[in-house]
């Protein structure tokens, strides 16, 4: 009796995990230029990394309702893609805003290494390239997919720059990781912007330093949203934001300079840089952003 307790036992925590709670199941596939990610057999989002596109990116980014919290090149901001990485103003080149020829960063190779139980792991290597000019970055990104609740989806955004060349960015509010919010959720729709320090919408929170914003508003009866966090390991860290009310916001060091003129990085250094997109039901304090940045910190 004692024995077939202990299996049943064994069985449940393999089914329902050590803490009777069922585990979330998260699973890519990959599909020609993108890789699509389930939750729990729901779709969540698509890493597209087509050479047709400026940059990858993640769209759409599915909250707990299913319905995406973030928008893709709405009207006048066709350079606003989602959930993604790039920058404007490297050594003449545009990483950023519309343009093919302008510059590129193109998808080297994109790999699911894991699937199918807890998270998804994908890794790619990346070259910033345009006509003419020789390539000044390669990069490097692990992306971690997981779902700590079925409430609170979760991406980690890891990314090692290389310089293949000594690079000077100009100064340039378009840099590193950004999020473009879907309209509904914009704080000009009634939605709410807040950072760590309890300042709220562009006015609040526009230039100041911190190591997270959150965003969220009111779908029907629901409120979703998703936080942005910086890990502090990153250079820059923490830097300041550059904020819109309309519904765009990334952690941007290239607009601040140290000089108010550029940033140098030289041939052969290596900058690496960890964030933390948090996608939630509910608001900053039913979703506890701040404690959940607390554990991101220690990771």
């Amino acid at each position: 009796m004692k024995k077939i307790k202990i299996i049943i036992s064994i069985l449940l925590v393999i089914i329902f995990g050590p803490k009777g709670t069922a585990q979330i199941k998260i699973s890519a596939t990959k599909l020609n230029s993108k890789i699509d990610v389930n939750i729990d057999n729901n779709f969540f989002t698509s890493y597209i990394f087509s050479q047709d596109e400026k940059y990858p990116y993640f769209f759409p980014v599915n909250g707990p309702s299913n319905g995406s919290v973030t928008s893709m090149r709405n009207g006048n901001f066709p350079h606003h893609s989602s959930l993604f990485f790039g920058c404007d103003k490297v050594n003449g080149g545009n990483y950023w805003q519309e343009g093919l020829e302008r510059g590129q960063i193109i998808s080297l190779r994109a790999d699911i290494v894991e699937s199918g139980n807890n998270k998804v792991v994908i890794e790619t290597e990346n070259i910033w390239r345009r006509p003419n000019a020789n390539s000044p970055i390669k990069d490097f990104r692990k992306i971690t997919i997981t779902a700590p609740s079925k409430e609170l989806f979760q991406i980690d955004f890891d990314v090692t720059m290389e310089m293949l060349m000594d690079v000077t960015i100009d100064k340039t509010n378009h840099s590193l990781f950004s999020g473009r919010m879907d309209a509904d959720l914009a704080v000009t729709n009634g939605g709410t912007m807040i950072n760590a320090d309890g300042d709220k919408g562009e006015k609040g929170t526009f230039g100041k330093k911190s190591p997270w914003i959150d965003f969220y508003g009111k779908r029907g009866d629901k409120i979703e949203g998703m936080a942005i966090m910086q890990h502090p390991s990153n250079d820059w860290y923490p830097s300041p934001w550059f904020t819109r009310d309309y519904g765009f916001f990334s952690p941007t060091p290239m607009y601040w300079p140290e000089n108010d003129k550029e940033t140098t990085l030289k041939k052969g250094q290596t900058i690496k840089l960890k964030y933390r997109v948090l996608v939630h039901a509910g608001d900053v304090t039913t979703a506890k952003i701040a404690e959940q940045f607390e554990l991101y910190k220690s990771k």
